[in-house]
């Protein structure tokens, strides 16, 4: 369920609202928006009696909500949701661009990596300190090292740095050190972890999980806003299909279906979504051509020798080059870059 607050209801118009709501034993979440404030209604196992709402003062009209994801829908919030992450905007006018490496190998390649990105535009730098592997053998990141390496990154080249998150065990010391914590495809589901980071106050990356549908991944987002995180950013990286001419399928389909189901910002990864350094390019055209509100691009000054995913990570020119081009196509479709 929904309350719809009047514009000019009080901020005490708003706590005897969401007062009323605990008293019934259910969790409030008030949703401002630029217009009105939402206060959307969850743990209730059974309809919720509206007249308890309709005459408190302030109170425009209370809508049920009909999909599973209350918060998340564009039913709770019309406008669209605009993540701040170290202070960049996610999700308004402006292209988010991130770059950086899949995994941090050591100071010397994240710093370089950091600053050729930066000069090329990027807004925001990514890098792994933890690695989820499919094999036990294959590098795992440095850890907390490597989260320590990622802060120095940020100190030489002013951007937020955006940075996987493993485990609840996990979660205090790379909210320490990163701006945004990543949750990786493997992790979409893992309901313990997103509950622990519903209950921080930083932004989250939620990936979609390599088989995952649109309903999955917004009700794993749902996990978040309704602990009480409202900063989340969606991105999709491709799903497992039988295709074998890319690593995964790019569904860049499901980036106008978000925007009109939910108010959450997305991201499209076309390094992991198609796991070519040569299609990365023309998907990043695509992604931004169909209404993404910004790319996650994997960049590597020694591709050959990286320790993780050397064959979709771009070489820093051609990482200029892609900004360079979506600067000339943001404007194209209302944005700028």
């Amino acid at each position: 369920m929904l309350i719809v607050m009047d514009a000019a209801a009080t901020a005490e118009d708003i706590e005897r609202v969401v007062g009323t709501v605990q008293a019934l034993g259910l969790q409030a979440h008030p949703i401002p928006g630029a217009q009105r404030t939402a206060i959307g209604i969850t743990g209730n196992r059974g309809a919720v009696d509206r007249t308890a709402f309709e005459n408190l003062p302030g109170v425009t009209e209370v809508i049920p909500v009909s999909a599973p994801y209350k918060l998340v829908s564009r039913e709770a919030k019309r406008e669209n949701t605009v993540v701040s992450i170290g202070g960049v905007p996610v999700g308004g006018e402006r292209l988010a661009i991130v770059g950086g490496p899949c995994a941090v190998e050591s100071e010397r390649q994240a710093i370089e990596i950091g600053k050729s990105v930066r000069e090329a535009g990027a807004t925001l730098y990514r890098g792994g300190a933890y690695k989820p592997r499919t094999s036990p053998y294959s590098f795992q990141g440095l850890g907390v090292e490597g989260l320590k390496i990622l802060a120095r990154v940020r100190a030489e080249t002013g951007l937020p740095i955006i940075t996987e998150v493993l485990d609840t065990e996990t979660v205090d010391v790379v909210a320490e050190h990163a701006d945004c914590l990543q949750v990786g495809a493997r992790n979409m589901q893992n309901f313990s972890l997103l509950k622990r980071l519903g209950r921080i106050r930083k932004p989250v990356l939620l990936k979609r999980g390599m088989a995952a549908t649109i309903e999955e991944l917004l009700l794993s987002a749902e996990y978040l806003l309704a602990e009480g995180n409202y900063e989340v950013v969606l991105c999709e990286r491709g799903v497992r299909t039988f295709a074998d001419h890319t690593r995964n399928t790019l569904d860049l389909s499901a980036v106008p279906y978000v925007q009109r189901i939910s108010h959450l910002p997305i991201l499209v990864d076309p390094s992991h979504g198609t796991g070519k350094r040569a299609k990365v390019l023309p998907l990043s055209r695509a992604a931004v051509a169909v209404g993404a509100d910004g790319l996650l691009i994997e960049v590597h000054n020694e591709p050959e020798h990286a320790l993780s995913d050397g064959p979709q990570a771009l070489l820093p020119e051609m990482f200029r080059e892609l900004v360079a081009e979506m600067r000339r196509l943001a404007p194209v479709v209302g944005r700028t870059a």
